[in-house]
This record gives C-alpha cells, sequence and structure tokens, in this order.
C-alpha cells in the first residue's frame, strides 16, 4: 500500500495501481453495481486528456518534459492498457468527478513514472494542476461522452443497419413474384406480395438509420473549454479552440464548440436526441422481430409463409422444435433499448440549475444501447434474415382464399353486394372467386381476370 492525500485528508491506496486517493475513496464509497464505463468511453476520455495536454503545452502553460510524459500516459489510456485500473461504479458521484479523477489520477501517476518518479509523487505531475488543467469535470465527461458515442455510431451501428438494410432490400427483389394474404388487424386482408411486405422492412431501417446519422450530428458540437460552469474559468482564452483542433487532430472527425457553453453544460440534450433515435429504430425493429415471428410460425399449425435457418433447438422437452430465436433475441434487446431511453430521458430532466448531475449513468445507457443495438442487428441480419426462405405454395394458397378478395367487386357489385358475397364465401369455405361465378356476378374468364390475386398487388 502507498498512503495518498487528497483535501480530504491520508487515503491508502494499493501500491500497484496508478490511480490515487480520489478514486480510491468512490471505490470504497460507491460499490454499487460492479457495472464500469466501458472502453469506448474510457478512450473518449484519454483522447480529451490528451488533447488539453498538447493545448495547454502549445499555450506554454506546461513544461515540454511534462506535456510529452503526459502525452504518453493519455495515449496508453487511449490505448487500452490501464482499463483494469479504471475502477469507478457506474453509479457514483454525481457529473462523473470520480471518472474524472480516475483519469486525471491514472495520467498523472504513470506520467510521474515516465519522468521516473514513484506514484503518488505529484509534485512532478499533479492530476488536477497539470493533467486536469483547464478543464472541469462538467466539461470533460459530457465531451468525453460524445466523442465515445459518435464513434459507436460511426463504426458500429450506421454499418450493422446498413447490412440489414441491404438483406432486406435483396429480400423484397427475391420474394417480388410471391404473393400472400395480407392482413391487418390480424385477418383477411387484400393480396400483397412477400416482396412488397419486404420492401417496407428495409425501407423503415433506411429511414431510421437517416434519423440516427442526423441526431448523431448534435455530437459534434463539444462544450470543452467551458470548464466550470461554461465561464472558461481559470482557462487561456486561447484554450477552447486550441484543444477542439487538437481532438479534431487526434479523432479525424470535425469537432466544433457548442454555440454556448452555459447550456452545453446545464444540459446534455445531444444524448437526449441520439437516445430518442435509438428509441425509434427498437420500434421499428420490435415490429419487424414480431412479423418474422409471426410469418414463420407453425410450421404445420400457423402462418408458415416463411422459412427461418435453424440455429438453436427450441425445448427441452419437445424434440425437433426449432423456435424463431434470433427475432426473440433483437425483441429483447429493443425492449432493453425502450428501458435505457427512458431512464435517460429522466437523467436529463434532472438537469439543476448550471449542471446536469446524471450524467454517468447516462453516458452508460446510452453506450449500452449502441452496443447491444449493433451486436442485436448484426447477429439478426447474418443467422436470421440472410436466410430465410419463402413458402411460395403456402403463400399463394393464402392469397386464393382471403375472404378481402371480395374487394375487387367492388367497382362491379359495390361495397354492399360485395360483402354478401364474402360473407357467404366465409360460410361455405369456399373462394370468393367462386361464390362470384355461382351467383353470375362474373363467369368464368372475367372472374379469373378480376380477381387475380397477383393483377391486384400491381394497381
Amino acid at each position: 500500500m502507498r498512503i495518498e492525500k487528497d483535501t480530504l485528508g491520508e487515503v491508502k491506496v494499493p501500491g500497484h495501481v496508478y490511480y490515487g486517493a480520489q478514486t480510491m475513496r468512490a471505490v470504497v464509497n460507491f460499490p454499487i453495481s460492479g457495472l464500469r464505463l466501458p472502453r469506448r468511453f474510457i478512450k473518449a476520455q484519454g483522447i480529451v486528456k490528451l488533447a488539453a495536454a498538447r493545448a495547454n503545452g502549445s499555450l506554454g502553460l506546461l513544461g515540454r518534459r511534462m506535456c510529452r510524459a503526459i502525452e504518453k500516459a493519455a495515449l496508453e489510456v487511449i490505448g487500452g492498457i490501464h482499463d483494469s485500473d479504471f475502477v469507478v461504479d457506474v453509479y457514483q458521484a454525481g457529473a462523473g468527478t470520480s471518472q474524472n479523477m480516475n483519469a486525471n489520477e491514472i495520467i498523472a501517476n504513470r506520467a510521474i513514472e515516465v519522468l521516473g518518479g514513484k506514484k503518488g509523487d505529484y509534485r512532478l505531475v499533479n492530476p488536477n494542476d497539470h493533467v486536469n488543467m483547464a478543464q472541469s469535470t462538467n466539461d470533460t465527461i459530457p465531451t468525453s461522452i460524445y466523442l465515445s458515442a459518435h464513434e459507436a455510431v460511426r463504426e458500429d451501428l450506421v454499418p450493422a443497419l446498413m447490412r440489414l438494410k441491404t438483406v432486406l432490400q435483396s429480400k423484397a427483389r427475391e420474394f417480388d413474384r410471391i404473393v400472400k394474404a395480407g392482413r391487418t388487424h390480424m385477418q383477411d386482408a387484400v393480396p400483397v406480395r412477400l416482396g412488397q411486405e419486404f420492401s417496407g422492412y428495409a425501407e423503415s431501417v433506411a429511414l431510421d438509420l437517416v434519423r440516427i446519422q442526423n441526431a448523431a450530428k448534435s455530437l459534434l458540437a463539444l462544450p470543452i473549454g467551458g470548464n466550470a460552469l461554461g465561464t472558461g474559468i481559470n482557462a487561456h482564452r486561447r484554450f477552447r479552440a486550441s484543444v477542439i483542433r487538437e481532438i479534431g487532430n487526434i479523432t479525424g472527425i470535425r469537432f466544433r464548440s457548442r454555440k454556448n457553453l452555459f447550456e452545453g453544460i446545464q444540459n446534455i440534450y445531444p444524448v437526449l436526441e441520439l437516445s430518442a433515435s435509438l428509441r425509434g429504430l427498437a420500434v421499428t425493429l420490435t415490429k419487424i422481430a414480431n412479423d418474422i415471428r409471426l410469418l414463420c410460425s407453425g410450421p404445420r399449425t400457423g402462418l408458415a409463409e416463411i422459412k427461418l435457418p435453424a440455429v438453436q433447438p427450441g425445448s427441452s422437452i419437445m424434440p425437433g422444435k426449432v423456435n424463431p430465436v434470433m427475432a426473440e433475441m433483437l425483441n429483447m434487446v429493443c425492449y432493453q433499448v425502450m428501458g435505457n431511453d427512458t431512464a435517460i430521458a429522466y437523467a436529463i430532466q434532472a438537469s439543476q440549475l448550471e449542471l446536469n448531475v446524471m450524467m454517468p449513468m447516462a453516458a452508460h445507457n446510452l453506450l449500452s444501447s449502441l452496443d447491444i443495438l449493433s451486436r442485436g442487428i448484426g447477429a439478426f441480419t447474418d443467422k436470421c434474415t440472410a436466410g430465410i426462405e419463402a413458402d411460395a405454395v403456402r403463400c399463394r394458397e393464402y392469397a386464393g382464399a382471403t375472404l378481402a378478395m371480395a374487394t375487387a367487386l367492388n367497382p362491379l357489385i359495390g361495397y354492399a353486394a360485395a360483402a354478401e358475397v364474402s360473407k357467404e364465401a366465409y360460410r361455405t369455405g369456399k373462394t370468393v372467386r367462386a361464390v362470384a361465378v355461382e351467383q353470375g356476378i362474373l363467369d368464368e374468364k372475367n372472374a379469373k381476370r378480376a380477381l387475380d390475386p397477383d393483377k391486384l398487388t400491381r394497381a
């Protein structure tokens, strides 16, 4: 053990770790969930600290040797070398002060080593005065959220959605000639092509993709430089522009400063905006997954219009049973995302006066939603959607049998008379076409033409 001091007094810290007194207090005070903010967030913290060190160094506020030592330590944090030392629970001190100090202490102690000193000798590099120079928890934590979330959208979620959209579009083309019965209110409706049904899924995903990409643009405006409240207290007047420029150099992304830093620290509305778009995607995916489960139901006693790849035995007691497990998995992911969004909404409306203090939980939920959506969509696409097959015979039978075929008779005999044909078909178990011929409404030739299911889908 080593003894460190903070403003509250002495704290015993394990000798081998890079974190210090404030992190140790957080470990003791917040043994809540065992959950930690993820790798991507830690990487973003490293980027912020690296950019700040370079900005302060360029402004002559950090000596060259110290600046280089901090840079080396921050680069190691970005690379994941010190992940095991990021030990603060998600449910921690408000706003993420403990999380910010966790990063500051790790980088300071590692920089001290680089300079030839021993951990805890903060005369060489101080977590607050040097690593956290011109910064505050209040601007570094939201900045880290935006950096990490933007990366997750760009690198994981967008590619997963693009792949799902492409596969659904491919299935729409593959199934374009397969006519089936449409259903509204879970009852017979007019014919539709299976490809048309899948084209609706593809377009829904495409629209959600656009909404998410638009929401992600709000993450590009960073509050860094606002410091504690937005005034930029204790920061060089050129620090704000310099640190934004350095973040851009490190990430290759054109970030910018928030127009009003007071608003940027009072609120974290980009998190709310992106989470809402993820909730919308979850609603779309829930609908698609539910439809897939209905369309493959059976295989003997359900709709059975499509067949899914068999990837998992479906029962511990019923031999040979195969369930739509990938669609079920996707449903669970979507429900969790909806729950995360609700928690985020509550966290963000809890902003008070100059600061939102619920940022760690909001960060955890947002990044968790991005992660499970990306992984869930990828698995659903590759292990379910790409392998869907149509039962063309079953679809054709349903298309001819739907009582809503009587809709095509409306222009010929009117709605009320067509309804009587439909009811007679239901009562006798015959098709609408057969009843129409029997009642002399149409002859066989005209009935075949007027009540052709495929033609009815191309009006």
